[in-house]
């Protein structure tokens, strides 16, 4: 599959990947410049690919409520609130952002890989409410401006008071002359904004946005970019941290699950499991070789866990890694090692975050 902005990004020599089944940008010119520009200045990412699944009518709230772990009925209209959907066994199917647009509608935004599955579980968790859902993912494009100079750029091409939109909120607006909803989300540690607009306008948002950073050191950003950035954010990734083999508690998450709610699917293992064995845990490598996903960490001879992403961060200068770890292994300061190809490397356990922006 393509995204409406497949054009744009071969016109810029995007060196393309495989994604969730998407051909989807991973590099521009050079992921570490990329990264650097997120983190001085601003990227522009294609997050298209995403889906986005809309669920509306009379019992909107309640139906989110019961289908998720989050309580959704208490979210203000625009703002929005990161959650999970779990199976009946309280594993992590998704992790999803759902924004409020209006009192009774509601957009519910999925990872790539797992749209077509929280689309089905929603259709069916949600069949006993006074409930639509809707995808809406085949029409709508996301763009993303991303960087401490995000507001810059965007403010030159919106009249919208940027300076009130608060983080994890969104409105409607208008930018670079086309009609979105803009909020104010991302996946990189970052200010900045993600920009929901109908597919055939995205080419011209694209093109205004580029135009508009131009001054302000943009760059357009690819996926490498966008791992190394959410990994340095302590962020995790569906399929590497998130599966339906954990649960929040265990990727420390389960501040987002509300047991104050009446009855929600997974309600009664999450209960069971709100005293993980294991945890995710940071890593902080001491020499230049990273820990990869897959690689094993040992407590001495003993193999305690396995390394979900890890990389050499271009902002810290020094390999990070996350890992789920016995709980008793998971404090700061603990010294393990990880196999790297038959060489064991020294970490250390660090808290999360690796990096948080001034």
């Amino acid at each position: 599959m393509r995204t409406s902005l497949y054009d744009v990004h071969k016109g810029l020599d995007a060196l393309f990947t495989d994604f969730a089944g998407w051909e989807m940008p991973v590099r521009y010119t050079s992921e570490l410049a990329e990264h650097r520009a997120v983190r001085e200045a601003a990227g522009l990412f294609d997050l298209s690919h995403m889906g986005e699944i809309e669920v509306t009518g009379r019992e909107a709230g309640a139906a989110l409520d019961y289908a998720l772990v989050g309580n959704l009925s208490g979210v203000e209209p625009g703002r929005a609130r990161y959650t999970m959907m779990c199976d009946a066994e309280g594993g992590v199917l998704d992790d999803l952002v759902v924004y409020r647009i209006g009192e009774s509608q509601f957009l519910v935004v999925a990872n790539a890989g797992n749209a077509a599955i929280v689309f089905a579980e929603l259709l069916k968790r949600t069949g006993a409410f006074d409930a639509e859902v809707t995808d809406r993912s085949s029409e709508t494009a996301l763009i993303a401006v991303q960087g401490p100079r995000a507001a810059d750029i965007v403010g030159t091409v919106t009249s919208a008071d940027l300076a009130s939109l608060k983080y994890y909120a969104g409105m409607p607006a208008k930018v670079g002359g086309q009609e979105v909803f803009l909020a104010r989300t991302g996946y990189t540690g970052e200010d900045g904004f993600e920009l929901f607009v109908p597919s055939p306008e995205a080419e011209a948002l694209w093109s205004a946005l580029t135009a508009a950073g131009e001054s302000h050191g943009l760059l357009p950003a690819g996926l490498a970019s966008r791992d190394t950035l959410r990994l340095e954010a302590g962020m995790p990734l569906y399929g590497n941290e998130l599966t339906t083999a954990v649960s929040p508690f265990e990727a420390n998450l389960g501040r987002v699950v509300k047991f104050a709610k009446r009855d929600f699917v997974g309600k009664g293992a999450l209960e069971r499991r709100r005293e993980p064995a294991k945890v995710l845990a940071g890593l902080r490598g001491a020499g230049r070789r990273s820990p990869r996903h897959g690689y094993r960490v040992l407590d001495g001879e003993r193999e305690v866990g396995e390394v979900t992403s890890g990389a050499l961060s271009p902002t810290l200068g020094y390999p990070i890694a996350m890992a789920y770890l016995p709980k008793e292994l998971s404090e700061p300061g603990t010294k393990l090692t990880v196999d790297v190809r038959g060489r064991s490397e020294p970490v250390e356990v660090v808290e999360l975050p690796f990096y948080r922006r001034s």
